[in-house]
């Protein structure tokens, strides 16, 4: 299981939504560079990136900034937001993103979703973003209309080769997770899972590790580190001990 810091980009800087509005923003660092550097010194294995710009505008907005963060650690970046046309999943691989987040386009072209992952092997990842069963899209704001059960199958026959599952509820509210809800979630798909939304402190890190049998595969979490609530470097080694553990 691997524990993912997020920065979450909007006009250059490093910033956190609360449940995805853009009226609610916080600017955590004017550098995300220099914060992507810093969660590679603290242990991470891995960075999740989005470009909420790119997201709501739907196209790439920060491209050049995301190049420049995958030029400067030496650990891989998985990226979503805005990723719509198969060009611009291909101008973000050779930018150096590891695994692209696809959501919207999953949603409005299955076809164009099942090229890309062909085209592009083992790197790309579905965005399921749910507030209370339904899935959104376009940057969380608007209601595909359709539930979680209504896409897996999809999902699963695409290529995609992980799902990130996001409670848009708690996401940036630190309200803490509910493993149940994430473990019933595990039990509809094959594929592994990474999750998002709510992660408040070392409890919910350590309350959802016991899902890594049943195919939780990673954790993102963003304001709870900006805000010191959650000691990512202390969670961090803890799972990487844990992984060495097994």
């Amino acid at each position: 299981m691997i524990l993912y810091p997020a920065i979450d980009i909007k006009d250059g800087k490093c910033v956190r939504l609360r449940q995805g509005r853009f009226d609610d923003v916080t600017v955590f660092s004017e550098n995300p560079v220099d914060m992507a550097k810093y969660w590679e010194d603290q242990g991470a294995k891995y960075l999740h990136i989005v470009d909420l710009d790119g997201a709501f505008e739907g196209r790439p907005k920060n491209i050049d900034l995301v190049s420049k963060i995958c030029n400067s650690v030496d650990i891989p970046v998985q990226l979503g937001g805005g990723i719509r046309s198969f060009e611009i999943a291909r101008e973000y691989i050779n930018a150096g993103v590891e695994r692209l987040i696809i959501g919207t386009l999953f949603i409005e072209d299955l076809e164009l979703f099942k090229k890309i992952c062909k085209a592009f092997p083992g790197k790309i990842c579905v965005s399921l973003d749910v507030d209370k069963g339904k899935i959104k899209s376009r940057g969380w704001v608007e209601d595909t209309g359709r539930n979680i059960t209504s896409v897996l199958n999809d999902i699963e026959n695409s290529g995609a080769s992980v799902i990130i599952y996001t409670d848009i509820s708690k996401d940036g509210m630190q309200t803490g997770v509910d493993p149940t809800d994430v473990e019933n979630f595990l039990k509809l798909t094959c594929l592994p899972v990474i999750y998002a939304g709510g992660i408040r402190d070392f409890d919910d890190i350590v309350a959802l590790y016991p899902l890594a049998k049943k195919g939780l595969v990673g954790i993102i979490t963003g304001r709870a580190i900006y805000e010191n609530t959650l000691d990512f470097k202390k969670a961090n080694n803890w799972l990487i001990n844990k992984n060495l553990d097994k």
